[in-house]
């Protein structure tokens, strides 16, 4: 179905988001700071964040088990699942790509080329199932140190297979926390150290709230809620717009002097947004010149 920009409704989008950094950092307690989380701890290492921060967690042995219970369990108290970690999802994905199409794995059990971009497949299936569920979706990763250069140490989210770099693709949002002096922050935009994602006009670097003295861990429920307020206020704009390009149809009516130069005073009087001052000003333009009229600059009027 083909929609006008004025019919499109984010206002209850969902996020896929990657949050990656070295052990240690606090990528985890930062994924449960995102709205009603529900943890699916695949590192079991949920014992590892402070006990205010924990909130109720799912464990699994396998990729089946996983999509069943999602299925199956009443998810309705969550708008949040993140999955700890990423890196060990993909690994309980090689059974299940090479189960399905043996030409996926080798004789050793490792992935085959095809194998890999099977997984990718498998991902983004995974994905839109989160999705589908009308949830956000987190992944923590991960991350390692690689030398890039002789004075360059990127980081790189810890995977194997050159499905790293590809993932992102199905994802909406995503950077490396990472210490800056004394200040724990995460990027979202792409540098010379790391990949990142940002869009809905989130990038750059953010600092994370230090959680003490009563601070709530909600950073990213706050940067959901921003993103949607913005999208909220673009759907709004776009309304307006439509609003006001419907002044189009007197543009084509126009058949003689008159109509053109009260359409002009219309168009230069009202109320615009986005390009709709533009737009229409071309229009009428381009309509006064097949009629045979063109527009003095000294009376303001088309002649």
């Amino acid at each position: 179905m083909i929609k006008k920009p004025n019919e499109l409704n984010f206002s209850n989008k969902k996020f896929a988001v990657i949050v990656a950094g070295v052990p240690g950092i606090g990528k985890t307690t930062l994924a449960l700071s995102s709205p009603k989380p529900l943890l699916i701890d695949l590192d079991k290492g949920v014992s590892r964040v402070v006990a205010r921060y924990r909130t109720d967690t799912a464990e699994v042995e396998s990729y089946d088990e996983l999509v069943n219970d999602l299925q199956n369990t009443d998810l309705s108290n969550y708008e949040t699942i993140v999955i700890d970690t990423g890196g060990k999802l993909l690994e309980m994905l090689k059974p299940v790509v090479i189960k399905e199409d043996a030409k996926n794995g080798k004789r050793d059990g490792n992935l085959s080329l095809q194998g890999y971009g099977a997984i990718k497949r498998k991902f983004a299936q995974f994905v839109s199932f989160i999705k589908g569920l009308n949830k956000h979706l987190i992944f923590v990763f991960h991350a390692t140190e690689v030398q890039l250069a002789d004075d360059i140490i990127g980081l790189r989210i810890r995977m194997e297979g050159s499905s790293k770099d590809e993932i992102w693709d199905d994802i909406d949002i995503g950077g490396f926390v990472e210490m800056r002096g004394n200040t724990r922050t995460i990027g979202f935009s792409n540098c010379s150290r790391y990949y990142a994602k940002g869009t809905h006009g989130i990038n750059g670097i953010y600092d994370i709230p230090v959680l003490e003295n009563g601070v709530k861990n909600n950073f990213f429920t706050n940067l959901f809620n921003s993103i949607q307020n913005e999208l909220q206020q673009e759907n709004i704009e776009a309304s307006k717009y439509a609003e006001a390009m419907q002044t189009i149809n007197d543009v084509n009516i126009c058949s003689n002097l008159s109509q053109i130069n009260q359409t002009f005073d219309k168009i230069k009087t009202m109320e615009h947004h986005l390009t709709s001052k533009e737009e229409l000003w071309f229009a009428l333009t381009e309509k006064a010149k097949s009629l045979g009229f063109k527009f003095n600059k000294e009376t303001k009027q088309f002649e």
